[in-house]
């Protein structure tokens, strides 16, 4: 028998188009593993959609289904790829100058990569200082740009035959800007959509496109695209969840693994010193001050957020927090992140940590784009819209609610993402009290 709280979820019949606006490193490594997890030679490691499971009940009753059985998501085999890009590349050769994944596993997916060609891109030049875009929309004021995304949409469709669709950016940083008068409601933005008004950015107009069609929107770069009053609007009017910003990857996921850790031992802090190097394209763009500035608020934001200074004054008030990040061709992919860490315990005695990460950003970009297309397909699909706080676990700045402070404690993002997931199928929250076990 059903159990009469279930949300109601629309199955997920039909092929799920994922629309991506930027076809670089992330986008093709994402490609080309989903081409080889179909096809055996690889696994979706990092992914809590295919490899993940939730507990349900107590922990007496052996209740853990795997995540993609508990909920209906749509199949790996049921995907199909669009993307734009200001390079014409196809996803084949893009992943071959990216060099993230080796030529024998490229060789083995090539041709449904090379059947991949990106749509040119809005591209402007005062948002992305350090590329060139030599594939990109042309003429026409921003809103004819984004009426041209809203038919390379319906093409799509049209000749893919896909039954639902939602967008995720994995495009380059734009440089760093704040809100502006155009963006506080969705009648001031089409109006500066039609006049090209200067601060709205090429994330923005995909951004829009997607919201008017009915279409879900992810963020994974941290500068300004849904976060503002106008497409929160846009959102909430046509019913469409949106998430966002910065995919938590890299150096910042060490972070909110280790602060909550300090957190819980009451262990203080006195300074934080993060640098990275990495020479893929994310960092030949974040080589500008403008781009990098985006950055540096999403990285540096998590560490004052979890820790609460304001709470624990004789702890965390006055700790001091650096973030760099240097473009460093030869490294190419596997990025470094090395981080000095101060702290002190009892008494005040001093200690240190040091991190160095070696990892690969894009090996651990791409499960984080496949579990957020699929997630946000089942949001859709669970009447769900407006801001999907739950997701928060994927996002180096999650978005929130203006009134609330953004939760970066990776565990407690977790915990919401599971219980979300249970609350969709009418099961107990798990509060992890643990009392019932010993009345």
């Amino acid at each position: 028998m059903p159990n009469p709280d279930t949300v109601p979820i629309a199955p997920a019949g039909g092929k799920l188009g994922v629309l991506i606006p930027g076809m670089g490193a992330v986008t093709t490594t994402f490609i080309a593993g989903l081409e080889a997890i179909k096809r055996g030679i690889g696994k979706p490691i990092g992914s809590l959609t295919q490899l993940g499971t939730v507990r349900l009940g107590k922990r007496t009753e052996g209740r853990s289904p795997a995540i993609r059985d508990f909920v209906p998501l749509a199949r790996l085999e049921d995907m199909e790829i669009c993307c734009w890009d200001i390079f014409e590349d196809n996803a084949y050769e893009a992943a071959v100058k990216a060099g993230v994944l080796e030529m024998s596993l490229l060789e083995q997916v090539k041709e449904p990569l090379e059947a991949i060609k990106p749509l040119p891109g809005v591209f402007d030049q005062q948002f992305v200082k350090r590329l060139h875009g030599t594939h990109v929309k042309t003429g026409g004021t921003k809103m004819e740009q984004a009426e041209m995304v809203m038919e390379d949409i319906r093409q799509f469709q049209k000749r893919s035959g896909v039954s639902r669709m939602t967008m995720i950016w994995c495009g380059s940083t734009e440089v760093f800007h704040e809100a502006d008068a155009v963006h506080a409601t969705l009648k001031d933005f089409e109006c500066g959509l039609r006049q090209n008004h200067p601060e709205i950015s090429p994330s923005q107009i995909y951004a829009y496109a997607a919201l008017k069609l009915g279409i879900p929107f992810a963020n994974g770069a941290p500068h300004m695209t849904t976060d503002m009053p106008a497409l929160l609007e846009l959102a909430r009017q046509n019913k469409v969840p949106v998430c966002g910003k910065d995919f938590k990857s890299g150096q910042t996921f060490m972070k909110t693994l280790v602060a909550p850790g300090l957190k819980s031992r009451l262990l203080g802090l006195q300074g934080w010193f993060s640098t990275n190097i990495l020479g893929n394209r994310d960092g030949e763009v974040l080589d500008d001050p403008g781009s990098f500035r985006s950055k540096e608020v999403t990285k540096s934001s998590a560490l004052e957020h979890i820790l609460q200074g304001q709470l624990y004054p004789d702890l965390y008030r006055d700790f001091y927090h650096k973030v760099r990040i240097e473009y460093y061709p030869p490294r190419g992919d596997a990025k470094e992140g090395w981080d000095n860490i101060d702290i002190f315990g009892w008494l005040g005695y001093p200690m240190q940590i040091k991190i160095n990460f070696l990892c690969r950003d894009s090996i651990l970009a791409a499960p984080l784009v496949l579990d957020l297309v699929l997630f946000m397909d089942l949001a859709q699909r669970a009447g769900m819209r407006g801001i999907q706080e739950w997701l928060s676990f994927y996002f180096k700045a999650p978005m929130h609610a203006p009134e609330l402070y953004p939760e970066h404690d990776i565990f407690i993002q977790l915990m919401k993402l599971k219980n979300t997931l249970r609350w969709m199928r009418g099961e107990d929250l798990i509060t992890h009290l643990g009392l019932e076990y010993y009345d």
